[in-house]
């Protein structure tokens, strides 16, 4: 009798809740396209800066603006961490500030679509890894196809650049290994804005280094600021409002386009464009990480 009698009330707040939850959901996903696109922009507008502050200078303000953006928001008690806790977080602020000057040093040598697609390898690996099915093991062998296409022998092949995406793509990966022992460890987002605190206080001798050598013009100081504040900031805090309203899968889904974004972006912005060969091996990369986390049970 119980049971009959909670089907129509389950049935009645289905029907109340989803004309709410159809509009978060469509505004879920519009930030999830719009954190991707601001990401890749903000990659590619910090590239603009590179004739006069180089890579390390770009990476450094774009450390200090996502230190300052974190802190704000997750105000950590630092003096209330232990060492249990500051050892993974110090390691974590060495691997972020390492993935994005080895990410800038890749987009200076072999564009941001190339370098962007050779960095998502660290979390495709990460997820195939600890994957023991076929389909995985297949999408595995497409995405190493598509790595190949991109990295094949020819006159124009920057190799130093490829090694620099495929390192960041290394920290990407102990990034996440890292952010997992952290957020066991730290409430909140307390642990990301103390280990972006570190990342920024190790980049403070390069940054004044490279503006002593290089005194900055307005405009590339500008663009590396956007690069912060489009790459770091506008990215974390939409994401830390998405994951609320759409599940962990349909957010990784919109993680795999990235590549493509970034591409599209390089082309439009930078005037990087790619041949066919290139598409197709960032293609086969974008097709094995998004057929692994579609056809995953959660």
């Amino acid at each position: 009798m119980r049971r009959v009698l909670e089907r129509p009330a389950a049935a009645g707040t289905a029907a109340a809740t989803t004309p709410a939850r159809s509009p978060r959901r469509r505004a879920a996903v519009a930030a999830m396209a719009g954190s991707g696109l601001s990401n890749q922009t903000g990659a590619a507008v910090g590239a603009l800066a590179f004739p006069v502050l180089g890579p390390l200078g770009v990476v450094a303000v774009r450390q200090y603006v996502a230190a300052l953006v974190l802190l704000i928001v997750a105000r950590p008690r630092l003096r209330a961490f232990a060492w249990p806790q500051w050892w993974p977080v110090l390691l974590l602020g060495g691997v972020f500030g390492t993935m994005n000057l080895t990410l800038y040093s890749a987009v200076a040598r072999i564009g941001l679509g190339l370098a962007v697609t050779l960095e998502f390898l660290g979390p495709l690996t990460i997820a195939l890894a600890a994957s023991r099915r076929r389909l995985d093991a297949g999408c595995a062998v497409l995405a190493a196809v598509g790595v190949v296409v991109l990295m094949r022998p020819r006159p124009s092949a920057d190799y130093a650049g490829m090694a620099l995406g495929l390192v960041a793509a290394c920290c990407w990966a102990s990034y996440i290994l890292l952010n997992r022992v952290v957020g066991r460890r730290i409430p909140g987002a307390q642990g990301a804005a103390a280990a972006s605190a570190v990342s920024a206080l190790a980049f403070l001798p390069a940054g004044v280094a490279v503006a002593l050598a290089h005194p900055p013009t307005a405009g590339a100081v500008l663009c590396a600021v956007a690069a912060g504040l489009l790459s770091s900031a506008v990215p974390y805090l939409t994401d830390l409002l998405t994951l609320r309203h759409v599940p962990a899968q349909t957010f990784g889904l919109f993680m795999s386009v990235n590549p493509v974004l970034a591409a599209v972006v390089g082309w439009v912005i930078l005037g990087q464009g790619l041949g066919g060969a290139e598409w197709a091996g960032i293609g086969a990369v974008v097709v094995a990480n998004a057929v692994s986390i579609a056809t995953t049970r959660h």
